[in-house]
């Protein structure tokens, strides 16, 4: 475990206090192999924590109990302190070369009923192999940045069983009205959006099987009054399950962004969105590499704290675009978090400007 700083009071602090928090399998956060390189400068503190998706919840309160505990004795500093998923890549089988545990190979599922959604041009997917690469606030900002290119720009949450986006837009909490039938979109940041979120109770699981989570799906997707809009971008659930089956089935897409940090083992999963959607017909718009690299605010210096160039290594040998990469800045989750999101809220700052790089390319490749 690296730490760059020059204050060695501090670096002990910290290591001390890793040490202090517990985690689910009883071990302790300073021993945790998930732990990357930690950041000290004058101004910043930073670390991230790779975990695997089902510990999400978990590993929630371990990093909320680091952050506040390494605030108390920060000095002043900004501490950012993320989780990413991560998981053992799958191994070979021997006997047939199939991964081990995979699923048999699956068959191309057919395209049914593609119906376009009455006012909209074009469909945009914002996906991910799996959770905790920050795919959600990739959505939230790729819809700003496209509006601010001029778009009319909608923005669905078809991340049903998780939604965040009426946290990131500040809509969390308000009823969702029904006017002669349909869902009214709420209008925030110049943007038309549609969750669940509003309709469902406030950290309450939930629980639906397949049928109901598309239909679901549906009846946010055509029920809801967009109007006439040039762009509706839907941020996806992690994975490759029944919803994304369901939209690619449902409508013309004009293409999916992937989203994935660098680690390899995150690229993996990666690898698979990008494999269901060419199994469906559906252009790949390109990978965006999310929480690409830290750099510190006081002295900028640059920390690849997740490794470098593994998303676009892996556009190139799969011949797609690389879209390009946003960075792991304190700026774009204080401002998620707040229902600010940076591209509305510092739309001159370097991290808004990389949304606004990713939104000129896509741009390119849809209905004018």
């Amino acid at each position: 475990m690296a730490i760059f700083t020059n204050d060695k009071n501090l670096e002990k602090k910290v290591r001390k206090i890793l040490a202090g928090i517990k985690l689910p399998d009883g071990g302790n956060l300073a021993d945790y192999s998930g732990l990357s390189e930690i950041i000290i400068t004058k101004k910043a503190l930073a670390l991230a924590i790779s975990i695997s998706p089902e510990m999400d919840k978990e590993f929630m309160l371990v990093r909320q109990e680091a952050q506040s505990k390494i605030e108390k004795i920060a000095k002043g500093r900004k501490v950012m302190i993320s989780l990413t998923s991560d998981e053992a890549q799958p191994k070979a089988s021997k006997k047939s070369g199939q991964e081990e545990g995979a699923p048999p190979q699956a068959k191309r599922p057919s395209a049914i009923n593609r119906v376009p959604v009455k006012g909209v041009k074009n469909i945009i997917a914002i996906a991910s192999g799996k959770g905790g690469v920050g795919k959600s606030t990739v959505s939230v900002n790729l819809a700003l940045a496209l509006k601010s290119l001029g778009l009319k720009t909608g923005l669905l949450d078809a991340d049903l069983y998780g939604p965040s986006i009426p946290k990131m837009l500040r809509f969390e909490g308000k009823p969702a009205a029904r006017v002669e039938g349909n869902f009214t979109p709420f209008e925030v940041y110049g943007i038309k959006a549609m969750s669940i979120g509003p309709m469902i109770e406030a950290d309450k699981a939930v629980v639906w099987r397949a049928p109901m989570v598309t239909s679901a799906l549906r009846q946010l997707l055509r029920e809801t009054d967009w109007g006439e809009l040039d762009v509706l971008v839907i941020d996806l659930p992690p994975g490759t399950g029944d919803i994304q089956i369901s939209l690619a089935q449902q409508v013309e897409l004009a293409g999916a962004v992937i989203v994935s940090t660098p680690q390899d083992m995150a690229l993996i999963d990666a690898k698979k969105a990008i494999s269901m959607f060419s199994m469906m017909d559906i252009k790949i718009f390109g990978i965006v590499e999310n929480m690409s690299y830290f750099i510190a605010p006081d002295t900028g210096n640059r920390y690849d704290i997740f490794g470098h160039g593994g998303a676009k290594k892996t556009a190139d040998d799969l011949g797609l675009e690389f879209l390009g990469e946003v960075p792991l800045v304190m700026n774009i989750r204080e401002t998620s978090d707040k229902g600010e999101p940076v591209v509305a809220s510092s739309p001159s700052s370097d991290e808004a400007k990389a949304f606004l790089d990713i939104a000129n390319k896509i741009i390119k490749g849809i209905k004018p």
